[in-house]
Protein backbone atom coordinates (compact mmCIF):
# COMPACT_ATOMS: atom_id res chain seq x y z
CA UNK A 1 0.00 0.00 0.00
CA UNK A 2 1.41 3.84 -0.66
CA UNK A 3 1.16 4.45 3.19
CA UNK A 4 3.19 1.88 3.95
CA UNK A 5 5.80 2.48 1.43
CA UNK A 6 5.92 6.20 2.70
CA UNK A 7 6.28 4.96 6.10
CA UNK A 8 9.29 2.82 4.80
CA UNK A 9 11.13 5.62 3.30
CA UNK A 10 10.52 9.20 2.22
CA UNK A 11 13.74 9.40 0.13
CA UNK A 12 12.75 8.09 -2.96
CA UNK A 13 13.81 9.73 -5.68
CA UNK A 14 11.70 10.85 -8.82
CA UNK A 15 13.69 8.94 -11.25
CA UNK A 16 11.77 5.95 -11.08
CA UNK A 17 10.76 4.79 -14.25
CA UNK A 18 9.34 1.53 -15.99
CA UNK A 19 11.85 -0.50 -17.72
CA UNK A 20 12.81 1.75 -21.31
CA UNK A 21 11.25 1.15 -24.29
CA UNK A 22 12.82 -0.65 -27.21
CA UNK A 23 13.50 3.08 -28.41
CA UNK A 24 15.24 3.86 -25.00
CA UNK A 25 12.58 6.37 -24.50
CA UNK A 26 11.12 6.81 -20.80
CA UNK A 27 7.48 6.42 -20.06
CA UNK A 28 5.70 9.18 -19.65
CA UNK A 29 3.07 9.82 -16.57
CA UNK A 30 0.27 10.20 -19.05
CA UNK A 31 1.57 6.59 -19.87
CA UNK A 32 1.39 5.31 -16.70
CA UNK A 33 -2.15 7.33 -15.82
CA UNK A 34 -3.58 5.61 -18.64
CA UNK A 35 -2.06 2.25 -17.43
CA UNK A 36 -3.50 2.65 -14.50
CA UNK A 37 -7.09 3.39 -15.87
CA UNK A 38 -6.42 -0.09 -17.27
CA UNK A 39 -5.59 -1.35 -13.42
CA UNK A 40 -1.91 -2.00 -14.03
CA UNK A 41 -0.87 -2.07 -10.84
CA UNK A 42 2.91 -1.76 -11.50
CA UNK A 43 1.81 1.46 -13.62
CA UNK A 44 0.68 2.52 -9.84
CA UNK A 45 3.93 1.45 -8.38
CA UNK A 46 6.14 3.50 -10.79
CA UNK A 47 3.92 6.42 -10.56
CA UNK A 48 3.63 6.37 -6.62
CA UNK A 49 7.64 6.08 -6.69
CA UNK A 50 7.68 8.91 -8.83
CA UNK A 51 5.59 11.44 -6.94
CA UNK A 52 5.16 10.15 -3.60
CA UNK A 53 7.72 12.65 -2.03
CA UNK A 54 6.50 15.38 -4.07
CA UNK A 55 3.35 14.79 -2.77
CA UNK A 56 4.09 13.96 0.74
CA UNK A 57 6.22 17.66 0.90
CA UNK A 58 3.46 19.29 -0.57
CA UNK A 59 1.35 18.08 2.07
CA UNK A 60 3.35 17.94 5.34
CA UNK A 61 3.99 21.86 4.51
CA UNK A 62 -0.02 22.57 4.75
CA UNK A 63 -1.02 19.96 7.46
CA UNK A 64 1.79 20.42 9.69
CA UNK A 65 2.47 17.04 10.94
CA UNK A 66 4.00 14.10 9.19
CA UNK A 67 1.93 11.08 9.91
CA UNK A 68 -1.46 13.18 9.23
CA UNK A 69 0.60 13.88 5.41
CA UNK A 70 1.43 10.50 5.10
CA UNK A 71 -2.19 9.09 5.60
CA UNK A 72 -3.36 12.11 2.76
CA UNK A 73 -0.54 11.00 0.31
CA UNK A 74 -1.91 7.12 0.67
CA UNK A 75 -5.47 8.70 0.44
CA UNK A 76 -4.13 11.04 -3.08
CA UNK A 77 -2.64 7.84 -4.43
CA UNK A 78 -5.64 5.74 -3.89
CA UNK A 79 -8.15 8.17 -5.63
CA UNK A 80 -5.37 8.08 -8.32
CA UNK A 81 -6.29 4.38 -8.60
CA UNK A 82 -9.90 4.54 -8.61
CA UNK A 83 -10.31 7.56 -10.76
CA UNK A 84 -7.27 7.62 -13.48
CA UNK A 85 -9.80 7.07 -15.29
CA UNK A 86 -10.81 10.30 -15.16
CA UNK A 87 -7.61 12.25 -16.26
CA UNK A 88 -8.16 14.28 -19.11
CA UNK A 89 -4.53 15.46 -20.26
CA UNK A 90 -5.51 19.03 -19.70
CA UNK A 91 -2.51 19.56 -16.96
CA UNK A 92 0.35 17.79 -16.42
CA UNK A 93 0.17 14.67 -14.18
CA UNK A 94 1.79 16.40 -11.08
CA UNK A 95 -0.48 18.93 -11.39
CA UNK A 96 -3.53 17.29 -11.06
CA UNK A 97 -1.81 15.04 -8.46
CA UNK A 98 -1.37 18.17 -6.20
CA UNK A 99 -4.81 19.49 -7.11
CA UNK A 100 -6.13 16.16 -5.58
CA UNK A 101 -3.67 16.43 -2.52
CA UNK A 102 -4.41 20.28 -2.04
CA UNK A 103 -8.17 19.48 -1.66
CA UNK A 104 -7.75 16.14 0.46
CA UNK A 105 -5.36 18.07 3.11
CA UNK A 106 -7.61 20.85 3.44
CA UNK A 107 -10.71 18.49 3.96
CA UNK A 108 -8.72 16.98 6.59
CA UNK A 109 -7.78 20.16 7.81
CA UNK A 110 -11.47 21.40 8.16
CA UNK A 111 -11.80 17.43 10.03
CA UNK A 112 -9.30 18.84 12.50
CA UNK A 113 -10.48 22.29 12.68
CA UNK A 114 -6.70 23.27 12.28
CA UNK A 115 -5.91 25.73 9.63
CA UNK A 116 -2.74 27.22 10.51
CA UNK A 117 -0.41 27.38 13.71
CA UNK A 118 -2.02 29.64 16.10
CA UNK A 119 -0.28 32.07 18.37
CA UNK A 120 0.76 29.38 20.79
CA UNK A 121 1.99 26.87 18.66
CA UNK A 122 4.24 29.23 16.87
CA UNK A 123 5.69 30.53 19.84
CA UNK A 124 6.42 27.52 21.11
CA UNK A 125 8.32 26.70 17.76
CA UNK A 126 10.52 29.89 18.50
CA UNK A 127 10.85 28.22 22.53
CA UNK A 128 13.19 25.73 20.50
CA UNK A 129 15.77 28.11 20.65
CA UNK A 130 16.39 27.89 23.98
CA UNK A 131 18.03 24.52 23.71
CA UNK A 132 21.86 24.19 22.39
CA UNK A 133 20.03 22.05 19.65
CA UNK A 134 17.81 25.27 19.23
CA UNK A 135 20.04 27.47 18.79
CA UNK A 136 21.99 26.51 16.12
CA UNK A 137 19.01 25.65 14.28
CA UNK A 138 18.15 29.64 14.87
CA UNK A 139 21.43 30.18 12.81
CA UNK A 140 20.57 27.74 10.20
CA UNK A 141 18.64 29.94 7.46
CA UNK A 142 16.57 26.52 6.01
CA UNK A 143 15.34 26.19 9.68
CA UNK A 144 14.45 29.86 9.54
CA UNK A 145 12.98 29.79 6.14
CA UNK A 146 10.73 26.93 7.25
CA UNK A 147 9.66 28.31 10.50
CA UNK A 148 7.97 31.76 8.81
CA UNK A 149 6.59 29.53 6.03
CA UNK A 150 4.68 27.79 9.05
CA UNK A 151 3.48 30.55 10.33
CA UNK A 152 1.24 32.17 7.01
CA UNK A 153 -1.66 31.81 6.40
CA UNK A 154 -2.98 28.35 4.48
CA UNK A 155 -3.42 30.07 1.65
CA UNK A 156 0.08 31.97 1.57
CA UNK A 157 1.63 29.24 2.76
CA UNK A 158 0.54 26.96 -0.22
CA UNK A 159 1.07 29.31 -3.15
CA UNK A 160 4.44 29.70 -2.31
CA UNK A 161 5.43 26.25 -1.92
CA UNK A 162 3.48 25.44 -5.27
CA UNK A 163 6.03 28.37 -6.95
CA UNK A 164 9.07 28.19 -5.36
CA UNK A 165 9.49 24.35 -4.21
CA UNK A 166 7.67 22.64 -7.13
CA UNK A 167 8.35 25.22 -9.60
CA UNK A 168 4.82 25.45 -11.08
CA UNK A 169 3.47 28.06 -13.17
CA UNK A 170 1.23 30.76 -12.24
CA UNK A 171 -1.24 29.01 -15.01
CA UNK A 172 -0.66 25.99 -13.16
CA UNK A 173 -1.18 27.36 -10.08
CA UNK A 174 -4.51 28.30 -10.86
CA UNK A 175 -5.36 25.41 -11.62
CA UNK A 176 -4.08 23.72 -8.39
CA UNK A 177 -6.04 26.18 -6.39
CA UNK A 178 -9.28 26.47 -9.00
CA UNK A 179 -8.67 29.94 -9.10
CA UNK A 180 -8.32 33.02 -10.77
CA UNK A 181 -4.13 33.86 -12.29
CA UNK A 182 -4.85 37.71 -10.98
CA UNK A 183 -5.88 35.81 -7.71
CA UNK A 184 -2.86 33.45 -7.81
CA UNK A 185 -0.60 36.73 -8.15
CA UNK A 186 -1.85 38.95 -5.49
CA UNK A 187 -1.53 35.98 -3.05
CA UNK A 188 2.10 35.93 -4.09
CA UNK A 189 2.48 39.33 -3.81
CA UNK A 190 1.38 39.22 0.03
CA UNK A 191 3.09 35.93 0.73
CA UNK A 192 6.28 37.22 -0.37
CA UNK A 193 5.69 40.10 1.84
CA UNK A 194 4.74 38.46 4.85
CA UNK A 195 7.67 35.85 4.44
CA UNK A 196 9.73 38.89 4.28
CA UNK A 197 8.59 40.53 7.16
CA UNK A 198 8.86 37.43 9.03
CA UNK A 199 12.56 36.23 8.05
CA UNK A 200 13.96 40.32 8.44
CA UNK A 201 12.14 40.09 12.41
CA UNK A 202 14.65 36.70 12.50
CA UNK A 203 17.57 38.52 11.04
CA UNK A 204 17.65 37.36 7.34
CA UNK A 205 16.93 39.81 4.95
CA UNK A 206 16.39 40.51 1.41
CA UNK A 207 14.63 36.77 1.16
CA UNK A 208 11.30 37.24 -0.62
CA UNK A 209 11.50 40.69 -0.79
Amino acid sequence: MPGEAMQRDHTVTGAAALPASPAHQPTTDEVLVHGIARGDKSAMQVLFARHNVRVYRFVVRLVGEGATAEDVVSDVFLDVWRRADQFKGRCQVSTWLLAIARYKALSQMRRRTFEHLDGEEAQAVQDSVDSPHGALEQKDRGALLRKALMQLSTIHREVIDLIYYHEKSIEEVAVILQVPRTTVRTRIFYARKRLAELLKANGVKHAFA
